[in-house]
């Protein structure tokens, strides 16, 4: 599908720089795919914010010694 936009002139020189002009479509419909995608991400971590009670974890007294042990009982850690 085909679009008119409007970009700035040093927008436009920086993307010849980067893509060349026989490739800015690619580069704009990449660089709007990655920009989609990242929307999509921030959606769904946004949705999943408060969906875990703040306390009654078993990190809460000390999460350093909590750490500690779950890394000790990883048997495939070394050291």
């Amino acid at each position: 599908m085909r679009l008119h936009i409007s970009l700035d002139g040093d927008l436009v020189t920086e993307l010849d720089r980067r893509a060349g002009t026989r490739q800015r479509s690619a580069y704009i419909a990449a660089a709007l795919r990655q920009a989609l995608e990242d929307d999509r991400r921030w959606e769904d971590v946004e949705s999943a914010l408060g969906s875990r009670p703040d306390s009654g974890h078993a990190w809460d007294d000390d999460p350093a010694t909590w750490v500690r042990a779950q890394r000790e009982a990883d048997g495939r850690r070394a050291g």
